[in-house]
């Protein structure tokens, strides 16, 4: 499979250096990158070709992969509706539905749209993938085997999935930073430094989502499990529910989602 990219920041680069790592040859990877800096750099560390205009890197593509910041989608996607024949495009594009991509290219029909997460960036993420009607199996296993490059995928069913999404593993890893941030300052009010505080927080997350994934046990039967009645946990979930923290992650999730459909509906107007 022959891959162009069109934009070259941090998550073309991750996507390129997750396929490149597993046996792609840069050779059948193409980057479209307007700053020289840039092609520069991705041409020296991944050892694909870069260019500075569309056409040499759609041509004789099987996929076009949209890496651009979502307000600058509209105008590339206009640039690149006379070049496509039946390739694949991908989007990775945040908020832009896939049906209004399929319509700023003339109704194409080949396009799916997948929502990677920053983890990516080190090859451990997730990725929701929604694929239009007019893909088929083997497009839809070109667009996975890309996206799988950099961690798990998750087909949905329904493009309105992809708000939820969004809303949960688009943007969850900044609710696990946010909480990271609070236990460290909570460390640092108990006496430790920041540093301290930084590694036992960390380190504490990076134990139990790894202990969450080997077990394969429902999460509130792992709280459970260190819960002990009348103990130091259940003091602390005890103060966490009662203060509303949990109801709180909910809302929060859903107030991203909301917010998620509403951006999908304001850049969706370009015409």
């Amino acid at each position: 499979m022959k891959i162009a990219f069109i934009g070259g920041g941090n998550m073309a680069s991750a996507l390129i250096g997750g396929l490149v790592g597993k046996g792609f040859a840069p050779a059948d990877i193409r980057v479209v990158e307007i700053t020289p800096e840039a092609r520069e750099r991705l041409q020296t560390r991944f050892g694909v070709a870069a260019y500075g205009e569309m056409a040499p890197a759609v041509e004789g593509a099987d996929a076009v992969v949209l890496a651009v910041k979502p307000q600058q989608l509209y105008p590339v996607v206009k640039e690149l509706a006379p070049l496509l024949s039946s390739q694949l495009v991908v989007s990775i594009a945040a908020g832009v539905r896939a049906s209004d991509i399929s319509r700023w290219l003339g109704d194409y029909p080949k396009v799916a749209r997948a929502m990677p997460n920053t983890p990516s960036m080190v090859g451990a993420g997730i990725s929701g993938l929604y694929a239009m009607p007019g893909l088929g199996e083997g497009e839809r296993k070109q667009a996975e085997t890309i996206l799988a490059a950099v961690g798990m995928t998750l087909w949905l069913h329904d493009e309105s999935q992809m708000d939820a999404v969004t809303a949960v593993s688009g943007s969850g890893p900044a609710y696990v930073f946010y909480y990271l941030q609070a236990l460290q300052e909570a460390a640092q009010e108990l006496g430790f430094s920041s540093a301290e505080g930084r590694t036992l927080a960390l380190e504490t997350f990076v134990g139990a989502c790894k202990l969450a994934a080997d077990s394969g046990e429902d999460f509130a039967l792992l709280r459970a499990k260190v819960t002990s009645k009348g103990g130091t946990t259940e003091a602390a979930i005890l103060t966490k529910e009662a203060a509303g923290v949990r109801a709180a992650i909910v809302q929060g999730v859903k107030a991203a989602r909301a917010r998620s459909a509403e951006l999908a509906e304001e850049l969706g107007k370009a015409e």
